[in-house]
């Protein structure tokens, strides 16, 4: 994934900001996202329905098709689902290990469903935490997510947040689940499950931060985040990491991750060149 940051904000990895189709009469979307990558090309199809977590289904499905760049010959089709679980948290994973001190020790999580899980996952393999812990709106999955992974649940997303080094948003919600006057004010966010131009996680008063994003131009048209709070974009985390001694120069920074296809056609290729 930093590779295919890294060529993304160079030029070398090229895609379009992604095509939403709204299906209001179901409350869910459809997304087709195609990109470039080196000798491979491909497109993700997605859908999101949150109200799919009440029917015991996962809130997103996709598939992948890969072809040749080369050739434009088709090489494979895949399910997108646990890709696109794995690649996000491997992106914030990047952004947490360049955008962070070594020092950071507490972490909070806002949301306990598959992103949850995932972000645990990949964010350890970068930092050490002494402590973790999780809210959720329904407080019977965050238990249950807190000692399935040996973490505490919080009894509010305020609790969970106050004093916390890292804050990681992975929620369905419409409306802010996180408030600027709960953190702290060298605190990091990876705020990560907002996608769309009315659809906010974090409140006006944590999007005051220098802002890293994957895409300035996907910013600019998808993250509620941003476009609502009228915040300015500091730098993309591909510029960042190809440029190692660039700093955002802010006590406090927010990772918007909205995802991008050239992370799911990289990741994809990753799992065609091992079983071909």
């Amino acid at each position: 994934m930093e590779r295919a940051l890294i060529g993304f904000s160079s030029g070398l990895l090229r895609q379009p900001v992604r095509t939403i189709l709204p299906v209001p009469e179901h409350g869910g979307w459809f997304g087709a996202m195609p990109a470039v990558c080196g000798y491979t090309m491909g497109a993700k199809l997605v859908t999101f329905y949150p109200g799919n977590a009440e029917r015991g289904l996962p809130t997103h499905l996709a598939t992948i098709q890969l072809f040749s760049a080369a050739t434009g010959e088709p090489l494979a089709a895949m399910d997108g689902r646990l890709i696109t679980e794995l690649r996000t948290a491997a992106v914030s994973a990047v952004a947490t290990r360049r955008l962070t001190a070594p020092g950071i020790r507490t972490l909070a999580i806002l949301g306990a469903g598959v992103q949850a899980r995932s972000h645990l996952e990949a964010l350890r393999m970068v930092r050490d935490f002494d402590e973790v812990r999780v809210w959720s709106r329904t407080p019977e999955r965050a238990i249950r997510f807190a000692r399935e992974n040996g973490v505490r649940a919080a009894a509010s997303a305020e609790a969970c947040v106050r004093g916390a080094d890292a804050v990681v948003t992975v929620t369905s919600s419409a409306e802010p689940v996180l408030r600027g006057e709960w953190l702290r004010p060298g605190a990091y966010v990876n705020a990560v499950g907002a996608v769309g131009p009315a659809r906010r996680e974090l409140d006006d008063a944590a999007m005051q931060a220098a802002i890293v994003v994957e895409s300035r131009e996907a910013a600019a048209q998808e993250s509620g985040d941003i476009i609502l709070a009228g915040a300015a974009v500091h730098a993309e985390i591909g510029e960042l990491l190809e440029d190692t001694r660039k700093s955002t120069g802010a006590a406090r920074i927010v990772f918007k991750s909205l995802g991008m296809a050239v992370e799911d056609i990289t990741a994809a290729a990753l799992v065609y060149d091992k079983f071909r």
